[in-house]
C-alpha cells in the first residue's frame, strides 16, 4: 500500500501511474494541486512535509485540522468526506 501525505491509498487510485506517481514522488505537485491550487501543490503535503518537516500528516498534534475538513473532493457527500477522514486518520496514525 502507497499513502499519501494525507492518508489516501495512491496505488488505489484511478489516475494512480496514469495521470499521478504519487505525492511524494512529484513533491505533493499533483495533478490536480497544478489545475486548482495558486502554488501548484496540494496544500495538505505543503503543510506536513514541506513547512513542518514531518513525513505526513500523521506527525502533527493537529489532525484533523480545519485544512483536513476544507480539502473536500467536490464530488462526495458530507458523509463520505468524514468517513474518508476518520480513515485516512487511523492509516496515517499507524504508520
Amino acid at each position: 500500500m502507497l499513502l499519501s501525505s494525507c492518508g489516501l491509498k495512491c496505488n488505489e487510485c484511478e489516475y494512480f501511474n496514469t495521470t499521478c506517481t504519487g505525492c511524494f514522488e512529484v513533491k505533493g505537485s499533483t495533478f490536480w494541486a497544478k489545475e486548482m491550487m495558486p502554488g501548484k501543490v496540494c496544500p495538505l503535503f505543503d503543510c506536513a512535509v514541506n513547512r513542518k518537516n514531518l513525513e505526513h500528516c500523521g506527525g502533527c498534534s493537529e489532525l484533523p485540522c480545519s485544512l483536513f475538513y476544507d480539502m473536500k473532493d467536490p464530488e462526495s457527500s458530507e458523509e463520505e468526506h468524514l468517513k474518508s477522514i476518520d480513515e485516512r486518520i487511523t492509516l496515517l496514525r499507524a504508520n
